[in-house]
């Protein structure tokens, strides 16, 4: 066994097969506003 992790199969990984998607953001951080409605509160 060797120190080095076997990257053999990631040579070979066909790229083409992969589907695009889009990327949402989901943990947006809040706005000036609602820091300042929750201070409030």
């Amino acid at each position: 066994m060797s120190d080095k992790p076997d990257i053999s199969e990631v040579s070979r990984f066909d790229k083409t097969k992969l589907k695009k998607t889009e990327t949402q953001e989901k943990n947006t951080l809040p706005t000036k506003e609602t820091i300042e409605q929750e201070k409030q509160e």
